[in-house]
């Protein structure tokens, strides 16, 4: 094995954890790890607090003392791999080692941890803590090689900064509800800590026009916000009530209420401070942004949305360029020539405007500061592969890759989204590689939690060699705090604690996909210790199947067209029986729409591919099992903690959502099988299916709405289960006429 330690040119990080496995469990552990360096620093906390829980004293000193007599040593550097000698065995770090991945490894009496990196170490010591609180014995904890399977595994956060700088669309509850907390470093510390713990290493904020908040421009001095606003008048779900999604209206600047004074001088301070946190953490940060938008800077100095007027170029390129000044520590910039621009064949193109206002931004930055790197992603929305190469990539000067709406707003729905396959055919030909931008704009108020589901969805990702990163998150829904929970915490728990479970799945698993059922089960063990494992393992994933399977049966490509919880959209509201009727299933997903069932059925066709009565036996079937799990769990579990107990209502609640959709597609086979084949009979069975759904959603809103307060959704409606039972019920009515 040779010693990267030889290795001049490459930065290596050796921790060595030693424990002294005979001593007794109520001894002192001494932690020996030299102080500063940020990820030992979080490493070697989340080490002491499983230990004390373990009931084990901790005490920390410096590794500058002999490592004798330390029970754990965090050793971290080349030059203090010779601190280790003190140790029993050899303490190299070798080449099997990848950045980012860790060794867990016995050196006689000991256990050590060896990392390339400061960011390996930290894993590393994170993956030392847990195995702790899973209560392994030291002596029974196993060697160990680890390394990312996928490089960049990042978390989509569309970001309302203020109501001046909104995020892609901030009518919903949940942003105008997180605008202040935007502001609150203490919310970015818990946060950021939660993504390490995930082993999430990319944060992407995404907001049209987020500079007056972020940055002063010496040639637009009054474009910079002073103070954080938020507006004194409510959205409705109407589509453009507030202007189009990522414009400022003109309403909301006319009502407007300060909730924090600050300058814009401590606003960049305090961004310079989020940052730093990010990277004591291993956390690359990016801005994305849409365009054309100037936002609150509309109408000074002459700045327009129009994408021909040069003013707005000269002010975007100065922005950019202030912002990769103002913040040495942010690794990139991404952007979207998004529904704000239109095509045209002159000099205001897309590609060739992009490029005017960001490309020679970050040119402008990289004459002051030659050295800088600013890694770019430009989205692929509105402008074609070969477009963005030509005109911009290659006259890029750093990294630069693409970005794609991999399962466009359905994550929850297939494996394996077709969608990207044109894509990488261009890909393959630029030499490009692509960040799969994973949108969950299904999901917002019930615990999710499918291990399988998130393994094979990640496995399918596209292969290194076209795959820059992912990250995962909404384009109508900001998961900062929750705000809707009828028992909450004070402080409201981040939606990041709430969704531990989904949150860890989308993180852990891209970083190792080879964590089984057993190690959830641990996982699950620890954190609900009072629930039998293997029945909440099966219970959860059981349930999570179900909008899935919707999803692809009842299949609507973007945002505002489906969300699943409601049973809605926002332009139409409720979808009825006659939607489920007309409505295409998932491209690729093999399953048979209704109408075309039925077809087949009255013309005693063949049936090719699964049947919308196997959809619906399917989701009845996930839905027992789900409930079956639950009250064993129940039975056992008299005195479940809040946690517990909310966690098993989710579940409950999507069960019987399931069974919601089960009958309800049923009850859609049979009208339309009365349609066509004018069979009463027919009729009547619709009429039963979709009483037996209303039942269901009855028991599904009296659930939800014991749980959480009804929330405006930013691209749909209202989720007040309890009223939308009155347009459930005309399902019924709609059969029977």
């Amino acid at each position: 094995m040779k010693p990267i330690v030889s290795l001049t040119s490459t930065v290596c990080v050796a921790v060595v954890l030693t424990i002294a496995l005979a001593c007794p469990a109520a001894d002192r552990v001494v932690i020996a790890y030299r102080k500063g360096v940020p990820q030992a620093d979080f490493a070697a906390g989340r080490i002491v607090k499983a230990l004390e829980r373990s009931n084990r004293k901790c005490v920390t000193i410096d590794p500058s003392k002999s490592p004798k007599t330390a029970d754990i040593a965090i050793i971290i550097g080349v030059d203090d791999v010779k601190l280790a000698r003190g140790f029993p065995g050899k303490v190299t770090v070798d080449e099997a080692i990848r950045p980012q991945g860790f060794r867990i490894a016995r050196s006689g009496a000991s256990i050590c941890i060896l990392a390339r990196d400061a960011c390996g170490a930290m894993y590393g010591g994170l993956d030392l803590a847990e195995q702790i609180g899973f209560r392994i014995p030291l002596d029974k904890i196993p060697d160990k090689l680890s390394a990312p399977a996928i490089g960049r595994r990042g978390i989509k956060f569309n970001i309302p900064l203020d109501a001046r700088t909104p995020s892609y669309d901030d009518t919903g509850d949940a942003a105008q509800k997180n605008i202040v907390e935007m502001w609150n470093f203490e919310f970015w510390r818990e946060f950021l800590d939660e993504l390490a713990i995930c082993r999430y290493n990319t944060l992407t904020l995404w907001n049209p026009h987020p500079f007056p908040s972020i940055v002063k421009c010496p040639d637009y001095p009054n474009t910079a916000l002073a103070d954080v606003c938020i507006p004194t008048i409510k959205p409705s779900y109407k589509s453009r009530s507030w202007r189009e999604p990522q414009y400022v209206s003109p309403k909301v600047l006319a009502n407007l209420k300060v909730v924090r004074k600050m300058t814009i001088d401590r606003k960049i301070a305090f961004w310079r401070r989020v940052l730093k946190h990010a990277s004591d953490r291993g956390i690359d940060v990016y801005w994305i942004t849409w365009n054309v938008m100037v936002n609150s800077a509309e109408g000074k100095y002459g700045l327009t949305n129009a994408q021909d007027n040069p003013k707005t170029i000269a002010y975007i390129r100065q922005c950019v360029r202030q912002t990769v000044l103002t913040y040495p520590r942010l690794k990139g910039i991404g952007v979207t020539a998004g529904e704000g621009m239109r095509n045209r064949k002159d000099k205001y193109d897309r590609e060739k405007w992009l490029w005017e206002a960001y490309g020679m931004g970050v040119i402008d930055a990289k004459v002051r500061k030659p050295d800088r790197k600013v890694r770019f992603i430009h989205r692929v929305w509105n402008s074609g592969m070969d477009k963005i190469m030509t005109d911009f990539a290659s006259r890029y000067p750093d990294s630069f890759e693409v970005g794609f709406k991999y399962a466009r707003a359905r994550l929850y729905s297939s494996t394996k989204p077709p969608f990207v396959k044109g894509l990488l055919a261009e890909m393959k030909t630029h030499k490009v590689k692509g960040w799969w931008n994973l949108r969950n704009d299904d999901i917002f108020n019930f615990r999710w939690g499918d291990p399988d589901y998130v393994r094979e969805f990640l496995t399918n990702l596209p292969p290194a060699k076209l795959t820059a990163g992912y990250h995962m998150g909404s384009d109508g829904y900001v998961w900062g705090r929750e705000h809707t929970s009828t028992e909450p915490e004070k402080p409201r728990q981040l939606e990041i604690r709430k969704h531990w479970y989904n949150f860890m799945l989308w993180g852990r698993l891209g970083y190792d996909p080879k964590l089984d059922r057993a190690f959830f089960e641990q996982v699950l063990s620890s954190r609900l210790p009072q629930a039998p494992s293997g029945d909440l393992y099966d219970a959860w994933q059981a349930a999570s199947k179900i909008i899935p399977q919707v999803n692809r049966f009842h299949w609507r490509n973007w945002d505002f067209m489906w969300s699943v919880e409601i049973c809605s959209d926002q332009r139409k509201g409720f979808h009825t029986v006659e939607d489920f009727i007309k409505c295409e299933t998932m491209q690729g997903s093999g399953l048979v729409n209704i109408r075309d069932y039925v077809e087949r059925i009255a013309k005693k066709q063949p049936i090719e591919g699964v049947s919308p009565l196997d959809v619906a036996d399917r989701l009845y079937a996930h839905a027992a099992s789900a409930a079956k799990a639950v009250a064993t769990i129940r039975a056992k579990t008299p005195k479940a903690t809040k946690e517990l107990q909310r966690t098993l209502s989710d579940i409950e609640a999507m069960s019987l959502l399931g069974r919601y959709y089960a009958s309800k597609i049923r009850g859609a086979v049979a009208l339309q099988t009365f349609r066509v084949a004018k069979d009463q009979a027919a009729r009547t069975r619709a009429v039963k299916h979709l009483t037996i759904a209303a039942a269901h959603w009855k028991r599904y809103a009296r659930i939800a709405s014991g749980l959480y307060n009804p929330q405006l959704l930013a691209r749909t409606r209202r989720t007040d289960w309890a009223a939308i039972q009155i347009d459930v019920d005309k399902d019924m009515d709609i059969a029977r006429k």
